[in-house]
């Protein structure tokens, strides 16, 4: 099993321009850049509702065929050689060979480690991009990636399709991601899918303000416990199988293609 540790991340080598796939590198467009700044004229708010129609529509899609999926949360700035990469690689490898699709933000550090551990399986890996005003790259372990300009779209993506979460070290985004999704399972948006955070060590301080938020009873302890912390990749897996597989019964069957859907 891969040894964790808290020590301080590399950060990921920069591709030079014009080296590879890139996805998400043109500037934001003005009218995404006025999107949060309150009311504007109608028909602008008309036209960018059905932009977003649209970009959820690209999600649904691309992902109806995937199948079940775990989702990967976690740093882009790990390279290969960091422990929580190799943990990452590990557990994604573990998730792959139960029969899950590993889904990711497609891009480096923990997301690439995450798809290569569903390659390493033989298995099927996913990525979700948004569209950022700095340049980026998929990552090379891809066998489908869905671009994104908003955010509460791929997130939405991200969510949708999995039936269990494992969050690895990461920073503003994948607290983010942590916690909306524990606020859908508290919720009941989402129904006691498993989540799981992997790197203890990281984890602790986090764990240790929600104790104290348990005393303060901004939550409860049944909230707390939805939270399996393991350094183990082996018991993720298999938590996320018996809840996922044999709780829910969860049985995938490939949808039917539909010619007159071009699918």
């Amino acid at each position: 099993m891969p040894q964790t540790t808290t020590s301080e991340p590399k950060l990921p080598d920069v591709v030079p321009p014009g080296k590879g796939p890139s996805w998400g590198k043109q500037p934001g467009t003005v009218d995404e850049n006025k999107f949060l700044e309150g009311p504007q004229r109608r028909g602008t708010e008309l036209w960018r509702a059905l932009r977003i129609f649209m970009e959820v529509m690209k999600g649904f899609r691309n992902l109806h065929f995937v199948g079940p999926c775990v989702t990967v949360f976690g740093s882009a700035r790990f390279q290969e050689d960091h422990p929580f990469y190799i943990l990452a690689r590990e557990v994604s490898r573990q998730m792959a060979l139960s029969g899950f699709t590993i889904m990711t933000g497609g891009g480096p550090g923990i997301m690439e480690a995450a798809n290569r551990g569903a390659k390493d399986a033989g298995g099927y890996s996913v990525g979700c991009n948004i569209v950022l005003p700095h340049e980026q790259h998929p990552n090379p372990y891809l066998d489908k990636f869905v671009e994104f300009r908003y955010f509460f779209v791929r997130k939405v993506m991200l969510v949708k399709y999995s039936y269990a979460f494992v969050i690895l070290p990461g920073g503003f985004g994948t607290l983010d991601e942590l916690f909306e999704t524990l606020t859908l399972i508290q919720t009941g948006k989402i129904h006691n899918f498993p989540l799981v955070l992997m790197g203890k060590a990281y984890w602790e301080p986090m764990l240790d303000f929600l104790k104290s938020m348990i005393k303060a009873r901004t939550i409860s302890q049944g909230d707390y416990d939805r939270i399996l912390v393991t350094d183990s990749p082996e018991e993720a897996a298999k938590a996320v199988s018996e809840v996922a597989i044999k709780q829910f019964g969860l049985k995938y069957t490939r949808p039917k293609r539909r010619w007159w859907l071009g699918e």
